[in-house]
Order: C-alpha cells, then sequence, then structure tokens
C-alpha cells in the first residue's frame, strides 16, 4: 500500500493546480488574441477560484518546507520547473490582456473625443485657425456591456 505523505501530496495537488491553471490561461490568451473578450470573461470564475487554492497550496508546502517535512527531491525539482515554466505563461497572458485593455481604451477615447469635436460648435480663433473643443465640450460617454 503506498501511503503519501503530506508533503507528497502538497507537491502532487500543487503540480495538478498548475496544469489546471496554465490550461485555463491558454484559453484565456487565445479567446484575447481573437478577440472573443465575452467568451474570455466566462473563465474569470475558475480561474480566482483556482488562483485562490493555488496560493493556500504554496502557503502549505512553504510551511512544510519550513518544518522540514520536504527536502530536496525530484519531485520538488519538477515542481519548480513547472512553476518557471506557469510563471513565463503568465507573463505572456498578462501582456495579451494589457494589450486589449490599452486597445480597447484608445477606442473609447477616440470614439469619445469624436462625439465631443461633433458636439462643439466650429470656432474659429484670432489665427484664423479653427478651435479644439474646450474642456467643457466634453460629454460624459455611457458603454453598454449588454449587447
Amino acid at each position: 500500500m503506498n501511503m503519501a505523505t503530506p508533503a507528497t501530496e502538497a507537491i502532487t495537488n500543487l503540480s495538478t493546480m498548475i496544469d489546471d491553471i496554465t490550461r485555463i490561461l491558454d484559453q484565456e490568451t487565445a479567446l484575447v488574441r481573437a478577440g472573443r473578450l465575452a467568451e474570455a470573461t466566462t473563465l474569470q470564475a475558475a480561474k480566482t477560484e483556482l488562483a485562490n487554492r493555488f496560493y493556500d497550496g504554496t502557503r502549505q508546502l512553504k510551511a512544510q518546507l519550513q518544518n522540514g517535512a520536504i527536502g530536496q527531491s525530484p519531485a520538488l525539482d519538477a515542481l519548480k520547473r513547472k512553476h518557471e515554466d506557469f510563471h513565463r505563461l503568465m507573463q505572456v497572458n498578462l501582456t495579451v490582456l494589457a494589450t486589449a485593455h490599452a486597445v480597447s481604451e484608445g477606442i473609447i477615447r477616440g470614439v469619445s473625443e469624436e462625439l465631443t469635436r461633433k458636439a462643439a460648435p466650429s470656432t474659429y480663433g484670432a489665427t484664423g485657425r479653427a478651435n479644439a473643443p474646450g474642456a467643457s465640450a466634453a460629454q460624459p460617454l455611457a458603454v453598454s456591456r449588454v449587447l
């Protein structure tokens, strides 16, 4: 009978969680890159739940490392390598999300500026050139997330 120690269980659980989070991050990254943002947001709850479980698992593993319950082992070395790969994947995911955010923000700002420009009266300054709309000409912009 093979009895797993709490340390071995902690390593195995973290490894499994990394695999699960990796699958979700891969899906999210692919969906965001494809512009399917609504579908990508459906993964948020699962990603958050796994991230919380992962955090708890790392705390447990750290406690066991500090207690000396876990020494150097091939399983721990493999977990460290897997975590390094996971960290690189997270960097890619965060870059894709930041890019999508910046693009979305740029689009919204562009729409807002165009609406402000169209709503403001066209006037000419002392130099004979058209004046840019003043800050008071800006109008609030409401975005509906339900389409």
